[in-house]
């Protein structure tokens, strides 16, 4: 079989995108996605530049049809999968008794059930994997917000912590099979997603390469630790 490959969603800017640069420097094939096909091509040819294979898969995260199509893709230009980091997502802020139905749905399709379709598409290829060499990771980037609720941010919250009780949930689904599942929990990272912030400086946010840091971390570990989740915090991150 050939080099190890990750397939990572959400992979044009911010975190997905430094965890995509740092498996490519480590060897690993990428198979980026995102759904907006220009900006995904983008970042496609900056990792290129660096000579890391990778493939752009553009794939709209609320639509099953994508994810499915997304996870053959992967399969028919790499044959495994070593590597699953569900990154997509994206968070509107508002009032619970203010928030548009819309704007709720969007957000658990996203957020929570594209985590779900995604996982459930790629468990052979990663099953495959694990049983290869035993350390198949699922990495899903889930939230602050998913260990502590954000007024302001109601369904936001509720996905994140879907997504952290849908990690432990396959962690212990799929442990013997070679696969690990981690959920990642950030503060505010400096990536597109808290532009919003006024107050707080850029340089005081946590960097993605600290998430992609993390995600190698993992890589690392023997075959029998098991990493749940990992928290990332500033000081003044609200807990």
């Amino acid at each position: 079989m050939g080099a190890r490959a990750a397939l990572i969603t959400g992979g044009s800017s911010g975190i997905g995108f430094a965890i995509a640069r740092a498996l490519g420097r480590d060897g690993y094939a990428i198979a980026l996605s995102a759904r907006r096909p220009d900006k995904l091509e983008h970042a496609a040819a900056r990792l290129r530049e660096e000579e890391i294979v990778v493939e752009a898969m553009p794939a709209n995260m609320a639509e099953e049809d994508d994810i499915k199509a997304l996870a053959a893709k992967h399969r028919e230009r790499f044959g495994r999968l070593d590597v699953l980091v569900n990154n997509a997502g994206l968070g509107i802020g508002g009032a619970i008794a203010e928030t548009e139905t819309k704007k709720l749905d969007l957000q658990l399709a996203v957020n929570l059930r594209a985590v779900y379709l995604t996982t459930r598409e790629c468990l052979p290829l990663l099953k495959e994997a694990g049983a290869e060499h035993g350390k198949a990771l699922v990495a899903n980037t889930a939230s602050i917000a998913g260990k502590y609720g954000q007024g302001w941010l109601a369904a936001y919250s509720a996905t994140k912590f879907g997504v952290v009780g849908f990690t432990q949930a396959l962690l212990k689904e799929h442990a013997g099979d070679g696969i690990q599942a981690t959920a990642l929990c950030p503060g505010f990272v400096d990536t597109p997603m808290t532009d919003w912030l006024e107050d707080v400086p850029k340089e005081k946010l946590i960097r993605p390469e600290d998430i992609a840091e993390a995600v190698r971390y993992l890589l690392r570990t023997s075959p029998a630790c098991f990493v749940p989740e990992l928290q990332f915090i500033r000081p003044d991150d609200s807990l």
